[in-house]
């Protein structure tokens, strides 16, 4: 008598497993890092001030937040009003964080009314690479 219930139990043992194994498993947060791109165009007026407030949060932001790796700012020779970013953070998490900062809310707000134009891409990080140079001394403000 105890054998078609255990045979009961045990189906239904064996049916759970193989409907839990088709479950997906919750992951670790993407650990990949996050590379962003931005294109500015700069009211050439408030050009000085734009940079000033920009270096900034930059210096700020690479000095208090670890999951912002780097934050490289440069202008167009051709077209100085023209403000190209390139962004990189540990993750998707360290980006959130760096965009809810009270340091790039600030910049955020401060520069609101000096840029003219913004587009924001998204990337694929394919490499990341960068060599030491004492060259980059004259531009790298914050280790």
């Amino acid at each position: 008598m105890h054998t078609p219930f255990s045979l009961v139990v045990g189906t239904f043992a064996l049916l759970a497993c193989f409907t839990l194994s088709g479950r997906a498993v919750p992951s670790a947060p993407d650990r990949r890092p996050v590379v962003r791109l931005a294109e500015l165009e700069i009211d050439p007026a408030q050009m000085d001030q734009y940079l000033a407030i920009l270096r900034e949060e930059a210096e700020t932001s690479i000095r208090v937040e670890p999951g912002v790796l780097t934050l490289y700012a440069v202008q167009l020779k051709a077209d100085p009003t023209r403000v190209r970013l390139f962004e990189m953070y540990a993750d998707s998490s360290s980006y959130d964080a760096h965009i809810a900062s009270a340091h790039f809310r600030k910049y955020k707000t401060g520069t609101q009314a000096m840029v003219k134009s913004l587009v924001l891409l998204e990337t694929e990080p394919v490499l990341l690479g960068t060599k030491h140079s004492d060259v980059l001394g004259n531009y790298v403000t914050v280790r």
